[in-house]
């Protein structure tokens, strides 16, 4: 298994220089400079006077070099915003060229790559933020940092998907969406993987074909391969609004797709290349201290006398600051290090007690109830093909709760989306909004449309029901009547949800246009 190093990457920056150089000349139009940038990790933001950068962060993985370099990057340039995504990413916002050639480059230097971040590549792997750490089936890490690296062979490859995520899941909560991406592992309690392809969120989103059953983790590498070849030749990538694997199950039908991908796969196993993964054992030794540690957010590892802390900047915004904060208190600190989840919060793992007690003072600005922890994309404020800004509705709807003062556990964690490309998973949240338009007497309001009852626990997945359009300065007036409904009920929402199924539709109904 080759692994491309960063003075290859490095070669190719000239050429992104070059055209970023054009663009903010303007000799190259928005539109062109998109198709071109998302290679390299980087899109002009919706102003068209700034760009994003996306660091990969494999498998949510973020260690203290990395760490201290997206802090000192952020006082060198003194960024404003940084977003935590989804996809287990880090974005960095409102860059001049300049601080994007600088970074882009440095960041090779401490093990963070910004290639394939965006456009036709393959995306960020992605990981049971805890994997190692909690009661699971097994420790994914070692596969999907293996899987990463066997995938950046893929950025220059030709006959690519519009996006290729990879998944990996250590255990039923599927917090990975490994049972819905393009290809995702998931773990069984006998060791091995049950592997899922051709499914995703976004426009027409669709659950994975289960390919594979009971496969050795080791084998992985040779799936990833067959992915790729079976999309080259099944796949629509002439059309790129199809240019997506989860479409190529409704050309072949799902058995179609099943005995296509394994055919591709035979043919992989026959070519006789070796992409057997080998292992490196370097699991967690680290033991605690006999302190102890208690707090909202600090829960036990299964490591004797471990904890971990729980920081949700609200909607996944985190204060750039705030990673120079983290650093200096964790840098003397054995074995801990940062994981990124797919809800744009982090873990800091592997603390003793007393360690605990020490960070969670650091993080103390976050979320302060479950409905704070929400989910939003970046938002068309910023995002160029957004539609609505989701970053402002979370906080307008965080205000209002808290003027409210509903109690924790009476609304859930939202998901909201800013356009039908899912990026705040709206489909899966047990309340969603995707970005829109209402006409309202022939002028178009800000609106979303409201989803309802999505689940991505394995086994019980399914995409929220789509209720209507509610529009944008109503949404929060809803929430406030959901919540104070759940709370003069007694209950939390999920056992009011339980016992009124047709409650959340009920009391939507008069506020959808």
């Amino acid at each position: 298994m080759k692994t491309v190093k960063p003075e290859i990457w490095k070669e190719e920056l000239a050429e992104f220089k070059e055209k970023t150089e054009l663009f903010y000349a303007g000799e190259m139009d928005k539109g062109s400079y998109k198709g071109f940038s998302g290679k390299y990790g980087s899109y002009a933001q919706r102003s068209g006077k700034e760009n994003m950068l996306r660091l990969r962060m494999t498998a949510g993985r973020m260690t203290k070099e990395k760490l201290k370099f997206i802090a000192d990057m952020a006082e060198k340039h003194q960024i404003d915003l940084i977003h935590l995504t989804t996809c287990q990413t880090v974005q960095l916002h409102n860059l001049k060229p300049d601080a994007v050639f600088d970074i882009m480059e440095q960041a090779l230097d401490h093990g963070i790559v910004t290639m394939g971040g965006g456009g036709d590549f393959p995306r960020n792997v992605m990981m049971s933020p805890l994997s190692g750490t909690e009661e699971e089936y097994f420790d994914v890490l070692p596969y999907a940092e293996a899987a990463a690296d066997y995938l950046m062979n893929f950025i220059n490859a030709e006959k690519m998907p519009r996006k290729l995520k990879v998944g990996f899941s250590n255990g039923p909560a599927n917090v990975s969406h490994a049972t819905f991406r393009d290809l995702g592992f998931a773990a069984r309690p006998d060791g091995l993987f049950d592997v899922y392809s051709a499914g995703g969120l976004g426009a027409n989103p669709k659950f994975g074909v289960k390919v594979a059953e009971g496969i050795n983790p080791d084998q992985v590498l040779y799936y990833i391969r067959a992915m790729w070849e079976t999309f080259r030749a099944y796949g629509n990538y002439e059309n790129r609004a199809k240019a997506r694997t989860r479409y190529m199950q409704e050309t072949l039908g799902q058995d179609g797709y099943r005995k296509a991908f394994l055919e591709k796969l035979e043919g992989v196993y026959q070519s006789g290349e070796d992409l057997t993964i080998e292992m490196n054992e370097n699991g967690i030794t680290k033991t605690g201290d006999g302190s102890l540690a208690e707090g909202q957010w600090i829960s036990q590892q299964k490591q004797p006398g471990l904890y971990r802390c729980h920081y949700y900047p609200i909607g996944g915004s985190i204060k750039p600051y705030k990673f120079r904060e983290i650093y200096d208190i964790i840098r003397d600190m054995d074995q801990v290090e940062l994981r990124l989840s797919p809800d744009e919060s982090l873990y800091v793992i592997n603390l003793t007690g007393r360690e605990a007690q020490k960070v969670q003072k650091v993080l103390s600005d976050g979320a302060r109830t479950v409905f704070e922890t929400s989910v939003a994309c970046i938002g068309a404020s910023i995002c160029q093909v957004g539609v609505r800004d989701s970053q402002k509705l979370l906080q307008s709807a965080v205000k209002a709760v808290r003027d409210a003062d509903l109690p924790d556990g009476v609304l859930p964690q939202i998901h909201i989306s800013g356009c039908p490309s899912s990026c705040g998973t709206h489909q899966i949240g047990a309340i969603g909004f995707r970005g829109g338009v209402k006409m309202i007497d022939k002028k178009p309001q800000p609106a979303f449309v409201l989803f309802y009852n999505g689940c991505d626990r394995q086994g019980s997945e399914q995409m929220g029901k789509e209720i209507g359009v509610m529009l944008e300065e109503d949404i929060p007036q809803f929430l406030i009547e959901l919540g104070s409904t759940v709370r003069d009920s007694g209950m939390d929402f999920a056992a009011w949800v339980h016992r009124m199924p047709e409650g959340v539709e009920r009391i939507a109904s008069s506020y959808l246009r």
